[in-house]
């Protein structure tokens, strides 16, 4: 009888024969799966994903191919040395590579929060430093404007902002709009200040401008240190999560083969360890998602 290795690198030969006979590709496959994704995504997804591939932190094809054999390897194990059954190992593979979609989702959604942040964080320290020379909030949105380092989706939205100022004779409007597309505090404190200071005339608006520039440091470093925070705890849960698996493994060995799969005829135990394999998959799921999740913010 062969073994689970043996059946695996069997059925992955003769994917490839078959593929390979018909002329297609891995990279075909996932082209015309990728187009059919693209045509069915969610607009903000699609903009989301563009600006990944933009910033070069989209996955390869061979990456996404990598995660395909690695994570579906993994749970086709698991799946077999929980039951000693190629069909639940199968099955496990195939579930765990429907969820790539989901975690490439994630981690472009983290990859666009990033970019995001460090244009809000540009705009908010060169109106700023742009004021301190204009004295007038619009000619610094302008000067942001034309200084090439805000980037699309923030550039358009700043050049909105200088429009609806023109158009309405007042700031008021232009800030509500930025403020309900990027709601950082930052943000928000900073044109509040420019608010008062517009309409008031602060006299130690210069003072207040470098408080607020201090306070804006301040929160970025808090920012970043909580997204090395997130990184450090991303790589210590992956070794958790998959230390989790194996502990039935161990309890395997410690019972015995032969008794190990005498207990795998009781119903009740083959419950419990899906139930443990489904458990331990939403809590794999749920550290993914918080560390994919609000990058940036506050």
């Amino acid at each position: 009888m062969r073994t689970l290795p043996e059946l695996i690198i069997l059925l992955v030969l003769a994917i490839a024969v078959i593929m390979y006979r018909r002329g297609k590709s891995y990279k075909n496959v996932l082209d015309k799966v990728g187009g059919l994704y693209d045509k069915y995504a969610p607009y903000s997804f699609k903009v989301v994903r563009e600006k990944a591939k933009e910033l070069g932190q989209e996955y390869t094809t061979r990456q996404y191919i990598t995660q395909v054999f690695m994570l579906g390897g993994f749970a086709a194990l698991i799946g077999y040395f929980y039951f000693y059954s190629i069909i639940w190992a199968v099955v496990y593979a195939l579930a765990t590579i429907a969820f790539i979609p989901y975690l490439a989702y994630l981690r472009c959604q983290r990859v666009y929060s990033e970019f995001i942040f460090e244009q809000i964080q540009t705009y908010t320290t060169n109106v700023i430093m742009e004021f301190n020379t204009t004295q007038s909030f619009v000619k610094s949105l302008e000067g942001v404007r034309d200084s090439g380092i805000i980037e699309e989706p923030v550039l358009g939205d700043i050049k909105k902002m200088i429009d609806l100022s023109y158009q309405n004779g007042t700031i008021d409007e232009s800030i509500e709009y930025f403020n309900s597309k990027y709601p950082f505090y930052m943000v928000k404190n900073m044109h509040q200040l420019f608010l008062q200071i517009t309409k008031e005339g602060a006299r130690d608006a210069g003072e207040s401008l470098e408080n607020m520039s201090m306070d804006i440091d301040a929160l970025v470093e808090g920012v970043y240190r909580d997204q090395m925070d997130r990184k450090n705890f991303h790589k210590r849960f992956i070794t958790f999560a998959a230390v989790l698996f194996f502990l039935v493994v161990v309890v395997e060995f410690m019972l015995g083969k032969d008794n190990y799969i005498e207990l795998l005829n009781i119903w009740y135990v083959q419950v419990i360890l899906h139930a443990i394999i489904i458990i331990n998959i939403f809590f794999i799921i749920s550290g993914e998602k918080y560390y994919n999740e609000d990058v940036g913010a506050e």
